[in-house]
Order: structure tokens, then C-alpha cells, then sequence
């Protein structure tokens, strides 16, 4: 059995606005407000595992010992198929600049690793995203969420972030980027491991 969260606030460990949006959206209808890593001066701890489920852990139990809340966090990020699944864990890593984050330069590297294999065409990727759950008493509750897509060149869309205007869902004609937050946001990875949360700690 999953635990019930019956709270009224949840602590979401990320500094990343587009996810914390995202989670703010997706939280709405079910009377949770969400507080975010930044909002509570917490520091980004070392994602030093090779899994998602591993790096979200970090985050989420790091959050928890800091402030006495139920955290949530998700690692996520995106496996092309040709590259033998990478970026994945590593999807923030490829866009990381002295300045910050970049990712046109992230999918700029991307093409051209997937054009120096000479990757056949469709070029398969998929989006994952598992959401760890913790509470201050140490239980955890993880979900898994996956969308299947293919990535395009060159990129279509303002709209999302991260890979988004370079990934197209599985039947859509249409990258993320191109979506609105309310289509994007039912089909998503984040989505899919986020309707299994709802269901076992919320429903």
C-alpha cells in the first residue's frame, strides 16, 4: 500500500522554474500548494548517482533534512536510443555552461553526435521522469513515467524548455515546444509519473 499524502503544502526540490511551473500546474486541482527549493533558500545538492531514481532521492531527502516537510523531487531527462540512451542522467549536464544552463547548445550536441553515427532515420528518444516522494520519517514512495517520441532537426517551438523543441511525441506532429503547457502537460513524462503519484498518494 502507498502512503496517503494528506497535507496541504508540499515541498518540491528543484530550482528549475520551468519544472516548478510545471508541478505548480500539475498540484492545482487538488488543493496543494507548492513550495518551491529556491523560495526555501535550500542549496542544489550533488547529483552524484547514475540513475533518476537515484539523483531524485539526493534532492528529495536532502530537502526533508533541511526544512522538516514532506519533499518531492523528479529527476528527469532524455535517452536517445542511437546513443545508447545518453544523455539521460546527464541531459542537465550536456547543457551546463559558465553561465547557466543552455540547451540549444545540449540538442546542437546532440545532432551532431546522432549525424557522427550516421543514425538511421526516425531517430527514437524517449523522456523519463521519476518523482521520489519523502517524508520526514524516512518512508519514501518513487514513480516512473516515460514518453516515447523521435527527435527533430532543426528544432521547432518557443514553448516549453529543455529538449522540448527538439522532441515529438509519438503520434503528435508536433514538438513539445510547439504545445501549449496544457497539452504538453497531458502526455508528458513528468505527466505519466505524475498520474501514479496522484493515484497512490492522492486519489
Amino acid at each position: 500500500m502507498t502512503r496517503r499524502f494528506d497535507g496541504d503544502r508540499i515541498l518540491v526540490a528543484t530550482h528549475n522554474a520551468g519544472k516548478l511551473e510545471e508541478m505548480t500546474e500539475l498540484f492545482a486541482p487538488f488543493g496543494v500548494t507548492v513550495v518551491g527549493a529556491a523560495e526555501m533558500n535550500l542549496p542544489e545538492p550533488d547529483e552524484t548517482e547514475t540513475t533518476f531514481e537515484g539523483n531524485a532521492r539526493i534532492k528529495a531527502v536532502a530537502a526533508v533534512k533541511a526544512t522538516g516537510m514532506p519533499a518531492l523531487s523528479d529527476d528527469s531527462g532524455i535517452e536517445v536510443a542511437a546513443l545508447d540512451g545518453r544523455p539521460g542522467v546527464y541531459t542537465a549536464d550536456w547543457a551546463e555552461t559558465p553561465n547557466g544552463r543552455d540547451f540549444m547548445m545540449a540538442m546542437e550536441r546532440t545532432h551532431s553526435e546522432l549525424e557522427a553515427v550516421n543514425a538511421a532515420h526516425p531517430r527514437q528518444a524517449r523522456f523519463c521522469s521519476t518523482l521520489v516522494l519523502a517524508w520526514p520519517d524516512g518512508h519514501e514512495e518513487i514513480f516512473e513515467g516515460t514518453v516515447d517520441g523521435t527527435l527533430v532537426w532543426p528544432v521547432r517551438g518557443a514553448l516549453g524548455h529543455g529538449y522540448d523543441p527538439m522532441f515529438q511525441p509519438v503520434g503528435h506532429d508536433r514538438t513539445f515546444a510547439e504545445m501549449t503547457h496544457d497539452e504538453k502537460n497531458a502526455i508528458s513524462h513528468r505527466a505519466d509519473s505524475f498520474k501514479k503519484l496522484i493515484a497512490g498518494c492522492f486519489g
